[in-house]
């Protein structure tokens, strides 16, 4: 009953800032690595960052390197992406993803996520 729920999405100007959140329920996150991850009409999804939560290892795409900050709330099992610097690329559906699969998971990167959020809308106009 895993269960992520995005949220703080809306539209911006380019150059504004957004923090989206994305709040767990049926596990606790401590000790796993989660990602945010983004896909434009018409493209495939990327991945914007991963990272270990409680262990320090993270990873940002170049594109968003500088830009966006990934950090948590472990009492709150919540993840939150700050975006700064918005730029009207980044529009996008942004997604969490968690419980990664054993054989595709290191320290704070993953390439196959059980778990995924239903999306939260990210317009930079």
């Amino acid at each position: 009953q895993v269960q992520l729920v995005e949220s703080g999405g809306g539209l911006v100007q380019p150059g504004g800032s957004l923090r989206l959140s994305c709040a767990a329920s049926g596990f606790t996150f401590d000790g796993t690595t989660m990602g945010w991850f983004r896909q434009a009409p018409g493209k495939e999804r990327e991945g914007v960052v991963s990272t270990y939560i409680g262990g320090g290892s993270t990873y940002y795409a170049n594109y968003v390197k500088g830009r966006f900050t990934i950090s948590q709330d472990n009492a709150k099992n919540v993840v939150y992406l700050q975006m700064n610097s918005l730029k009207p690329e980044d529009t996008a559906m942004y997604y969490c993803a968690a419980d990664c699969h054993p054989a595709y998971c290191q320290r704070g990167w993953c390439a196959v996520y059980h778990d995924w959020g239903k999306g939260t809308q990210v317009t930079v106009s």
